[in-house]
Formats: C-alpha cells, sequence, structure tokens
C-alpha cells in the first residue's frame, strides 16, 4: 500500500508542477494530493514537500487552514485569467469557450472563498 501511495503521489506532484504551466491543469489540488498520500506513506517525502521553497509555506499554510495570502491569490487570479484568455481566444468553438470561461469563474471563486493569510506586522524593537 506504501508503495502505490507514494506512485500516486509522485504522479500528483508531477501534474501539480505541470499544472503551474498549463491552464486548465489544478496545481493546488494535485499538491495536497500529494501531501496526504506522502503524510501516509513517506514521512520523508513529507517533509521535502512542506520543505519545499516553491510550494511548502502555501501547502502549509492551507492544510492548517491559515489560508492564502492576499499578494497569492491576486497572483494567481491574475495568471489564471491571463492563461485562460489566450486560450479562449485561440479556441474555435464556441462551446469551448463556454466552458473554459465556466472553468475560470468556478476556480476563480473557490480561491477568493479561502480564507486570506494575514501577516503580523513585524515589530520594530
Amino acid at each position: 500500500m506504501k508503495i502505490l501511495l507514494n506512485l500516486v503521489g509522485l504522479i500528483a506532484v508531477a501534474l501539480g508542477v505541470l499544472g503551474i504551466f498549463l491552464p486548465l491543469l489544478p496545481t493546488t489540488p494535485f499538491l495536497l494530493l500529494a501531501s496526504a498520500c506522502f503524510m501516509k506513506s513517506s514521512p520523508r517525502l513529507h517533509r521535502w514537500m512542506l520543505s519545499n521553497p516553491l510550494f511548502g509555506e502555501y501547502l502549509a499554510n492551507i492544510q492548517e487552514k491559515k489560508g492564502i495570502p492576499f499578494k497569492g491569490k491576486v497572483v494567481t487570479l491574475v495568471v489564471l485569467w491571463t492563461s485562460m484568455a489566450y486560450s479562449i481566444y485561440i479556441v474555435r468553438p464556441l462551446m469551448i469557450k463556454g466552458l473554459l470561461a465556466v472553468i475560470g469563474l468556478a476556480v476563480s471563486a473557490w480561491i477568493l472563498h479561502m480564507k486570506t493569510l494575514r501577516r503580523e506586522p513585524e515589530q520594530k524593537l
């Protein structure tokens, strides 16, 4: 069972990283799936994910239900809609254009619905 969970986790990490660059492939659900698989099968890989400089803090904040930083939401939405607008522009069938718009709206609603992580101001001594 551990081998299967590790395999699913590694595939999910690969899909999550691809999702950073491909507009219709979600990143966060795949990274959360990978984290859950590694939590059960490989503490070493789970620690690696949470300490990863690219997405570790982001994953930890979501898993601990702290939320996503405001800047992260803005960047995510800008990248999402830039890639969606390009995809909608180059696709010909009107039905596909509509489907892309609906997917973009659903993902946007999910991102906006997530709690916004507030950073505590740094105190000067």
